[in-house]
């Protein structure tokens, strides 16, 4: 059976000299082609999925490839593990030698065979994320808000170790503290030594005999929290200040995630915003766009004064610098104000009102009325 077998280097497609790293990057290529997940059904592909790895398994181990390289096929067995009686010895399956599967599967599903050594280490805690409505003007200038949330904290009885205080958790006698526990599996390589979290610590390497009264031995409580937030001026909606180490304990001696606070701002009657920025309407008579004169125009300071022109229109600007929101990062530096005028055209008026109106309109010529002048000069074209 062994002469009917591929040469392992031609199943991955690499040299005879190939580095490892050649080796690799042609094992990944080809193990990611035939994987069943990808192939699912496809008989020919698991069979070539095997082969892969079978070719892999040999050709990565130093040891294992240079005998390979001396007697080929003879010292594999039929279902490519490595027999008592061959050059190479060991038992009929792969390893965690054998194979990284870690560091390859990784590369291209989602790190679904994570290292064993670092699931029993500490792990942050979870960060939260808390939503905040401010005020227009809260979030221009910046305000101090008192905050409260529910969260899982450290139980205080236990100090967080989940064992009646005056006891302690002890070793596992399963893991012996390890948290992860290994076995044979039969699998598409063959059968494989896997490693999983142990069943009876659940992968924290201590078992509590006399479990804490007050939190049941999670070690853990729901508490509510209250906390006084600074927010920063020229915040706005969708943006966010992280407060460190608020959110919720990590396991194993890790640490505390963070508390995300997301802002949003609350529209306001007069003002807009874009970015730092500000806008709004001012609404002036007819009289006081012919005429022009002093008015005063509103900014998120307070009023200022204007002198409007003559003639203004209807959709005229007026931008004032240095009137808008704060700068984040220096709050020295702010956005501009842009005011836009709207003429307001009296509505009921009485008769008395509409014979002035008349009386005025005939007194006026075409040179009054620029844009009607040359709109119809253009339309008569």
């Amino acid at each position: 059976m062994a002469d009917s077998k591929r040469d392992y280097y031609e199943v991955l497609g690499v040299s005879k000299n190939a580095t490892d790293d050649e080796l690799k990057k042609a094992y990944r290529k080809q193990a990611k082609k035939y994987h069943p997940d990808l192939n699912p059904g496809d008989a020919e592909a698991e069979a070539k999925f095997k082969e892969v790895n079978e070719a892999y398994a040999v050709l990565s181990d130093e040891q294992k490839r240079a005998q390979y390289d001396r007697f080929g096929h003879q010292a594999v067995d039929g279902s490519g593990g490595f027999g008592g009686g061959s050059p190479f010895g060991g038992g009929g399956y792969y390893s965690a030698q054998d194979i990284d599967l870690g560091d390859i599967f990784s590369s291209f599903f989602g790190g679904g065979f994570g290292s064993s050594r670092t699931r029993n280490g500490p792990q942050r805690g979870a960060s939260l994320k808390y939503g905040m409505t401010l005020s227009f003007m809260d979030a221009a200038f910046g305000c101090e808000r008192d905050i409260s949330f529910n969260k899982e904290d450290l139980c205080t009885a236990c100090k967080g170790s989940g064992a009646q205080p005056g006891t302690t958790p002890e070793t596992c006698p399963s893991c012996r503290g390890a948290g992860r526990v290994q076995q044979q599996q039969q699998t598409l390589f063959g059968v494989t030594m896997i490693t999983k979290t142990c069943p009876q610590c659940q992968g924290r390497g201590t078992v509590i005999k006399t479990p804490c009264t007050a939190c049941s031995g999670k070690g853990r409580r729901k508490v509510k929290k209250s906390l006084h937030v600074k927010v920063p001026a020229g915040v706005d909606t969708g943006e966010y200040i992280t407060l460190q180490g608020e959110g919720e304990p990590g396991t194993n001696g890790g640490g505390y995630g963070d508390l995300i606070v997301e802002f949003r701002v609350s529209p306001h009657e007069v003002f807009s915003r874009k970015g730092m920025n500000t806008y709004c309407d001012v609404p002036i008579t007819m009289t006081q766009a012919a005429l022009g004169g002093e008015i005063e125009l509103p900014t998120i300071d307070g009023s200022v004064k204007y002198t409007l022109k003559e003639g203004t229109q209807p959709g005229d600007t007026y931008t004032i610098n240095g009137r808008g929101i704060p700068s984040r990062s220096n709050p020295s530096m702010r956005g501009a104000h842009t005011v836009r005028f709207v003429v307001e055209v009296p509505t009921r008026l009485n008769d008395l009102q509409k014979q002035k109106l008349k009386e005025f309109e005939s007194i006026l010529s075409e040179k009054n009325y620029a844009k009607k002048k040359t709109f119809f000069d253009w339309f008569k074209k």
